[in-house]
């Protein structure tokens, strides 16, 4: 089958316009998340509670017009509470019903785990086969979901009774993406005086339903992939970035206060960087090219690699600070490709 990409681009552009007129003042989130889906990734998201987040990924279901799915991270959940619900009917014989990943079948195009290091190690491997593999086992039967992109957040507030994503788990996120609150005072202003605001349903189903075929969305991707080109410049430029940021002492990196040599634990893996020029190559085709500059690399290269980037423990408490300058002088040191 042979699609038109640039109708896909025209109509993806019309997705992301009428979802930041819902959700306002999240224009980068909105952009980097549908590179996230074209590239065919998963996404962490990082935020204070109530800015927005359920709503916005709400919002971007009904754009792709499929089913959105929502769980909420708990130390007493198990495993099988993401695949059935089991009760007691009123003539006290047992019923099972479908859980959250279940209950929209094959058609699952967004499912949303809520503070997922509130639930324990064995969730996150059923969650991780889900995303790695996108299919789970259940009442004996495989289930697949070949549409679906999972998104997930950490309780970054309480620290009791959580498990912090171990290194593996963070590594099948594509993305980490910010989400705060508007930093313009007429956005916040908006969003506390506006009645429109205050209801998340009616924004919601003021995006016009199915502007994305959810089900074209594997094939599309892949197209966007084939299509863009990568120049043998930018390879170099990605592969430089790339040994820096897995050894900055050995690219001469200086970072103030910070042992550099001690500095990095583990750097991004190969999927990781794939990753990178995954997104790179959607991001090109959002700005209408068909070859990735750099611009494009910088544009998602924090959002992809920050949190594939172990620091030594003497340095974690100050990530916030230390990895954006490291990916900054990781920019710093590749060389900008002067031809595509």
């Amino acid at each position: 089958m042979t699609y038109d990409l640039e109708d896909w681009r025209r109509r993806a552009l019309d997705a992301e316009a009428e979802i930041g007129r819902a959700v306002i003042g999240q224009e980068r989130a909105i952009r980097l998340i549908l590179v996230s889906l074209l590239a065919r990734g998963h996404v962490l998201l990082e935020g204070d509670v109530g800015v927005g987040k359920t709503t916005l990924l709400r919002a971007f279901a009904r754009a792709l017009g499929g089913p959105f799915a929502r769980m909420e991270g708990a130390i007493d959940l198990m495993p099988a509470d993401l695949l059935y619900t089991a009760w007691i009917a009123e003539d006290g014989r047992p019923r099972v019903d479908p859980g959250p990943v279940l209950q929209h079948g094959p058609d699952l195009a967004v499912f949303f785990f809520n503070e997922i290091n509130r639930a324990r190690p064995q969730v996150h491997s059923l969650l991780l086969r889900l995303m790695a593999e996108g299919s789970a086992t259940a009442f004996r039967t495989e289930h697949v979901f070949p549409y679906l992109t999972v998104f997930a957040d950490r309780n970054q507030i309480e620290r009791d009774e959580t498990f912090e994503l171990p290194a593996a788990a963070r590594d099948r996120f594509l993305m980490e993406i910010g989400i705060a609150a508007p930093a313009g005072r007429e956005a916040r202003e908006a969003l506390v005086f506006e009645t429109r605001f205050h209801d998340s349903d009616r924004l919601i189903a003021s995006v016009p339903e199915g502007m994305l075929s959810f089900r074209d969305l594997p094939a599309t991707a892949a197209a966007i992939q084939e299509t863009i080109h990568v120049s043998p410049a930018l390879r170099t430029f990605v592969m430089t970035l790339w040994d820096t940021l897995r050894a900055p002492d050995a690219a001469e990196v200086g970072l103030p206060g910070v042992d550099v040599a001690r500095l990095v634990a583990g750097g991004a893996s190969p999927r990781g960087i794939s990753g990178l020029v995954r997104a790179a190559r959607v991001h090109a085709f959002l700005e209408g090219r068909n070859m990735t500059l750099p611009e494009d690399v910088r544009a998602v290269l924090g959002p992809v690699v920050a949190h594939r980037i172990f620091l030594a423990p003497v340095y974690e408490a100050r990530r916030a600070e230390i990895v954006p300058a490291l990916v900054d002088a990781a920019l710093a040191r590749a060389p900008v490709p002067v031809a595509a």
